[in-house]
């Protein structure tokens, strides 16, 4: 354990520990890369099987990853997949996904599963919600329908829907948000995450994480993570990054904080991120990714190669013959050319967007197993340098042809 890691949790127990029973999610620590790093190789045990760290989660909102089946992402190897509190408590609801039987078995989904608490989404909405100490009120984007949400509802419809990991209800101002509005509102979530540990049943099949916001204050971010980690949770996740900063502020912030959470538990960092993203988050600790930038990018064209960013709907690809990526062995890869997959595009044919997220799903899942690769051949310092200079001389190449 690294003395900042031990100090956080050595001024969490001089607060006044409240743990609780860890849970049915284990998390076991495998390796940790010896070139230099922090990137750490790690396996998640859930009641629907394991699931390999690092690893990165393909957003399925509604209970459905856009443009693609669970067949699919079987294929691609998908080891979980993420809903949302928020949207699938206003459709299709919570009384049906009770008589459904849970997420899993609505979606026909076997494989781990995790929910988010639906704060993001609210606190999204603006001028549409009002947060007290109670709780958010908001209007439901669908209807305008009035709703209050609560960390206590918020924990039982997710252990209604049945996901392996549960989120505790946070509030989640943007990582650029002034001084004042971060301290008032890390304090409510504080006292928000025991609200949530008080409803959460330990006996459940769900195990809850606890989520550290703070911004970009170094001190803020350390003050939050020693509150939330006085609870011991299965895992903890940091929030309130990428929501406006310059990447290069996230990619500071992250590596200040992801070593304050516990280093025997998973660490997650939600809603990042793009390729570099991932690969330097994973040198700075951080075990577990979700976003939706490889399925929304394919329903708009942009593809993610061995080689940079394709955008197929580009007339340059009208007679191009070759596949996507040479380097690539998924479904479309195989079996489609660039000029199909461009008139798939123009014509505005639905399978133009399942064929361009099996591609960029393929191509986030595999980056993600070479991660695991060079961590465990303790060569993850090189690995990452590596993959950054190629990412930036790829851009800069095709910001030239442009």
């Amino acid at each position: 354990m690294s003395e900042q890691d031990a100090g956080v949790r050595e001024t969490a127990r001089e607060k006044g520990d409240t743990r609780v029973a860890p849970g049915l999610v284990r998390f076991d620590l495998l390796h940790e890369d010896a070139s230099g790093t922090k990137a750490r190789r790690g396996r998640l045990n859930t009641p629907h099987g394991p699931i390999e760290t690092p690893i990165f989660m393909p957003v399925g909102t509604v209970g459905s990853v856009k443009g693609v089946g669970p067949d699919d992402l079987l294929a691609l190897d998908a080891q979980i997949i993420l809903g949302n509190t928020y949207h699938l408590m206003l459709r299709p609801g919570e009384a049906l996904m009770r008589e459904m039987g849970g997420l899993h078995q609505f979606v026909s989904w076997n494989r781990p599963m995790l929910t988010d608490s639906g704060g993001f989404q609210v606190f999204s909405l603006s001028e549409k919600r009002k947060i007290t100490e109670e709780g958010a009120a908001f209007q439901s984007h669908l209807d305008g329908a009035r709703h209050f949400l609560t960390p206590e509802r918020s924990i039982e419809i997710q252990e209604t829907l049945g996901a392996d990991v549960i989120m505790a209800f946070d509030e989640c101002p943007p990582s650029t948000e002034d001084r004042p509005y971060l301290e008032n509102s890390l304090a409510r979530t504080t006292r928000w995450l025991h609200r949530c540990v008080k409803a959460w049943n330990r006996e459940g099949r769900s195990s809850l994480f606890g989520i550290v916001q703070g911004g970009l204050h170094e001190d803020l971010r350390k003050r939050h993570a020693e509150e939330v980690c006085a609870v011991d949770l299965p895992g903890y996740a940091l929030g309130g990054y990428s929501v406006g900063e310059a990447p290069e502020a996230m990619h500071a912030g992250v590596a200040y904080a992801a070593p304050l959470l516990p280093r025997d538990k998973p660490r997650y960092l939600m809603g990042v991120g793009t390729p570099v993203d991932l690969v330097t988050c994973v040198e700075h600790g951080v075990d577990m990714f979700d976003c939706v930038l490889p399925t929304r990018c394919a329903r708009n064209g942009l593809l993610f190669t061995s080689e940079g960013k394709l955008t197929i709907r580009n007339a340059a690809f009208a007679r191009d013959p070759r596949p996507v990526d040479p380097a690539c062995s998924c479904y479309t890869c195989r079996n489609f050319s660039r000029a199909y997959l461009r008139h798939l595009f123009a014509a505005g044919e639905i399978l133009a967007m399942r064929l361009n997220t099996l591609h960029n799903l393929h191509y986030f899942l595999g980056l993600m197993a070479d991660v695991r690769k060079a961590i465990a051949e303790d060569r993850y310092a090189a690995f990452a340098r590596e993959f950054r200079e190629r990412a930036r001389a790829q851009e800069a190449e095709r910001t030239r042809g442009r």
